[in-house]
């Protein structure tokens, strides 16, 4: 037997999918809708011996919407057999989720409207009268709490008895006005009485208002195409008597309904904690203090996770080398020396030296999820919109960039929700200059070594600041020049504040540091492990693990660290990084004496594979032959004894813009759906890396 299907449907943020989680637990299944790049979610739900399969649509506020979230939300409805949808709103913001639910009923499949955050409309004076909207709407209501898991149980107890048919309510078709009405009701009969109206599930008045609506999918039925001239016409009447196109005047009719809904069904008691949420608006929102409060926040945050991360990273350090330690001393040296180098150096100097970082990165996590669920993100989107603007970027663009602070893989993934093409292939062209979590460990590394600690979080702050502002600059340019078109008008709620709960909070940060573990186990295991292999081979004659070791106790620690340093040059690593150590040396890749820094340079091939390589290839290469010497905390020793405080912060700048990383190229070329995208973007941010740390080095030297 075929399980029953349901499909949660609801505006962005309306905890949809908390509800789908609370639902589904841990039986989820990640794909994509085919044809396009947006995830396609599934979970199993089983009630009473109903086995049930759950799909999550993408968030949206129309079924006409013209995003592609929206056409495969509309897509998934129209084309997949539906036994029930769950309409999931926001009950303290019921009018702007209601239009979608006015759509939603007019499908034909059966409905269960899930009130979602109840405790909020309560808190913020909301009292519904179920009864009253359960008749209006022809659908039951079920309030919950999702983050609580409240309303669940009854929730899960009302699906089953609708889909087992034990629970319905007769939904009478909305009226809107009597020249829409009518025009409905001629199409309806129209659509009625054409041949090959059985080609789609849905019922002919649902039809005839998307034609109203100029919905373009619906237009594009093969069977609808003979009827379309006198749909025109149609359009043209309800002009002359309204003076509004159909589509506009459907929209006003469905907010008249949803207005009239509420005055009859909803009633609001006085909001103090309204009234306390737009007094800090009037602060945090307003034009000469929202900028500087959202960057004093973000100093903060980044302060946060460099100070309390730094004595956590000690830790596991000092836990990666005992680990390197313990091998060391059970592994003897005679055994398969290369490959011990390679569990040692490799595997554990490489992965080792990037988990070590992994308490910056969950403190930086947990900070921007908590600020997002207080919501004070939605105000930063808002307050950085006009500026944005002005920088040629849309106020949608925001939110992918506040997820590249994390990574940007998913971030080029987030810009979806962007209508406009050119203002979408804007901000995927621009989105590697916000530093991603993948940089933090450079930084990290880069910045206790080289300056004082009253400057550390300045220095970090400055690096984030310098790519926001870059990327803005790069955004301008662009669309000024390639992606040249008008801006869009960016519409946003600001929902009231509230404190977070630990669970949301831990859900998230759970979700972000399994993508970066997983990135760890996989890409960056496999490229520790070529990387090593490049800067291992070709052995020198002379340099032999055996000879090496002999040098060490024969000559002394002089001797071998000069072999040492000969062997590595040697190596393939060592000779790209000799070949491209010049013209590095210009952007600050040099010595204190002003050497050209090979190292350096020959670290940087691990970066395109992951930015967090940089520093694990920097402590390969300035290792010598047990893993203590090839700590960070003796790294930090090296780099400070080796760097001016200059030259650190022009390769940490470098770092900032230079290429992306290997999983951005790919994501970027999917997204665009070309690889000149993607390889301009790389090209054209390594010469922008080079040509900034160059400039900030030579200007830099002269004082």
């Amino acid at each position: 037997m075929q399980p029953f299907r349901i499909a949660l449907a609801g505006n962005p943020n309306s905890g949809k999918t908390t509800i789908y989680n609370a639902l589904t637990g841990t039986r989820q299944h990640v794909g994509n809708y085919a044809g396009v790049t947006v995830e396609r979610k599934t979970g199993r739900l089983l009630i009473d011996g109903l086995d049930i399969e759950v799909v999550d649509l993408p968030g949206i506020y129309s079924l006409s919407s013209s995003s592609i979230e929206g056409k495969v939300a509309a897509m998934e409805l129209h084309e997949s057999k539906i036994d029930l949808i769950l309409n999931v709103l926001d009950a303290g913001n019921l009018q702007r989720n209601l239009y979608l639910t006015t759509q939603l009923g007019e499908l034909g499949i059966p409905m269960l409207m899930v009130f979602n955050m109840a405790d909020d409309a309560k808190k913020r004076g909301f009292v519904f009268d179920i009864a009253k909207l359960q008749r209006f709407f022809g659908a039951p209501i079920v309030e919950t709490i999702g983050h609580t898991e409240q309303g669940i149980d009854e929730l899960t107890a009302t699906i089953a008895k609708m889909l087992r048919g034990e629970l319905a309510i007769k939904r009478l078709p909305f009226r809107y006005n009597k020249a829409v009405d009518e025009a409905i009701e001629s199409l309806t009969e129209r659509i009625d009485a054409l041949e090959g109206k059985d080609e789609t599930k849905f019922p002919p008045r649902y039809l005839a208002i998307k034609l109203l609506e100029n919905d373009s999918q619906v237009m594009e039925l093969p069977f609808l195409t003979p009827l379309l001239p006198e749909v025109s016409e149609v359009n043209q009447r309800l002009n002359a008597l309204t003076g509004l196109e159909s589509d506009i005047l459907m929209a006003d009719c469905r907010y008249g309904l949803i207005a009239g809904a509420c005055r009859e069904a909803v009633a609001v008691k006085k909001n103090n904690r309204r009234e306390i949420s737009d007094s800090i608006d009037k602060v945090v929102t307003s034009r000469l203090l929202g900028v500087p409060i959202f960057l004093v926040i973000m100093f903060l945050v980044f302060a946060f996770t460099f100070n309390c991360g730094a004595p956590l990273c000690d830790l596991i350090e000092q836990a990666i080398g005992s680990l390197a330690d313990a091998i060391d001393s059970l592994w003897s040296d005679d055994s398969l020396p290369f490959l011990k180098s390679l569990v040692i150096n490799g595997i554990i100097g490489g992965v080792g030296g990037v988990l070590m970082f992994l308490p910056n990165l969950l403190l930086l996590f947990t900070a921007i999820a908590f600020l997002e669920g207080t919501g004070y993100m939605n105000r930063a989107a808002f307050v950085m919109d006009g500026f944005m603007h002005r920088f040629g970027l849309h106020g949608k663009s925001f939110i992918p960039m506040l997820l590249g602070f994390g990574c940007t893989v998913p971030a080029v993934m987030a810009t979806r929700t962007i209508e406009s093409q050119k203002d979408r292939l804007t901000t995927i062209m621009v989105l590697p200059l916000i530093s991603c979590g993948a940089r933090l460990p450079i930084y990290t590394l880069f910045i206790p070594a080289l300056f004082k600690q009253p400057w550390r979080p300045v220095v970090l702050w400055s690096l984030y600041i310098i790519g926001i502002v870059i990327s803005l600059i790069a955004a301008r340019v662009l669309k000024s020049t390639l992606f040249k078109g008008d801006d869009e008008v960016f519409v946003m709620e600001l929902p009231p504040y509230r404190m977070p709960t630990l669970k949301g909070i831990l859900f998230d940060l759970g979700e972000r540091t399994m993508v970066y573990l997983q990135k760890a186990g996989t890409i960056i295991l496999a490229a520790s492990i070529i990387l090593f292999i490049v800067n291992s081979l070709p052995v020198k004659p002379g340099c032999s693990r055996a000879e090496l070791a002999k040098v060490k106790e024969t000559q002394g620690a002089e001797a071998y660290a000069k072999l040492r340093l000969e062997a590595a040059q040697y190596t393939i690593g060592g000779r790209i990084g000799f070949l491209l150590a010049k013209p590095m040396s210009l952007a600050g890749f040099q010595d204190k004496d002003g050497n050209p820094d090979w190292k350096g340079s020959s670290a940087l091939i691990g970066a395109f594979a992951a930015k967090e390589l940089f520093v694990s290839q920097l402590a390969i290469l300035n290792s010598v032959d047990d893993y203590e010497d090839n700590g960070i905390t003796q790294l930090k020793d090296k780099l400070a004894r080796q760097y001016t405080p200059l030259s650190g912060f022009c390769i940490m700048l470098y770092c900032l813009i230079a290429m992306p990383c290997i999983g951005t190229v790919a994501v970027v070329k999917r997204e665009t759906n070309s690889w000149t995208f993607a390889l301009a973007q790389l090209a054209g941010l390594t010469f922008l890396a080079w040509l900034s740390a160059t400039l900030v080095f030579q200007i830099g030297s002269l004082f």
